[in-house]
């Protein structure tokens, strides 16, 4: 995989961290084990049995999580730096062939910076579903977030360059949004 397709499939996958810290890891588990992933060296760790069936758990028990009431207010909290970490790992481990202080630096900056950004808009989802149905519609945005996450780590291996522009062309659209919503009042 030439880097730029590399960086593309770091990208989305960055993304889908941010709305579900396992299920991205568990699908790269299974491409790498199937031959459809080429990762860094120092991440072949990730393609082997006992990672897959780590990543199973994990992702397992994070789903389930997000449907109990109490629990899924804790797990926005661990999840938030547990997302800002993925991302760097996904987009690192995706850099086969770079210079290490470039790779590292993309790494935290696109991998740990989408990650956390999208963990932030899940975070205030949360919030705003709570406060407007007490809690009530936090089971369908937590079914949202998995769907989201999942769709984005498929579509990140089978159209990476459409993954990583449809995060950043969304990534704009928030921030022009927030641009105009919170700027200082002109003269």
């Amino acid at each position: 995989m030439d880097t730029a397709l590399s960086i593309c499939v770091g990208i989305g996958l960055s993304a889908a961290c941010g709305f579900r810290v396992f299920v991205p890891l568990l699908v790269m588990s299974i491409a790498a084990l199937s031959g459809h992933l080429t990762l860094a060296s120092q991440f072949q760790w990730i393609g082997t049995y006992p990672a897959l069936i780590a990543f199973s758990v994990a992702t397992a028990l994070e789903i389930g999580g997000y449907y109990i009431p109490w629990l899924d207010h804790l797990l926005d909290t661990i999840a938030t730096p547990a997302s800002i970490v993925a991302g760097v790992i996904v987009m690192s481990s995706m850099l086969t062939s770079m210079d290490p202080f470039l790779k590292w630096t993309l790494a935290v900056i696109a991998g740990g910076g989408i990650a956390g950004a999208v963990q932030s808009g899940t975070v205030l989802t949360r919030a705003a579903s709570t406060s407007t149905t007490g809690g009530l519609a936090n089971p369908i945005v937590a079914t949202v977030e998995l769907g989201l996450s999942l769709f984005m780590s498929v579509l990140s291996f089978i159209l990476p360059v459409l993954a990583a522009a449809l995060v950043i062309v969304i990534g704009l659209f928030i921030g022009v949004k927030a641009w105009k919503r919170f700027r200082p009042a002109q003269a």
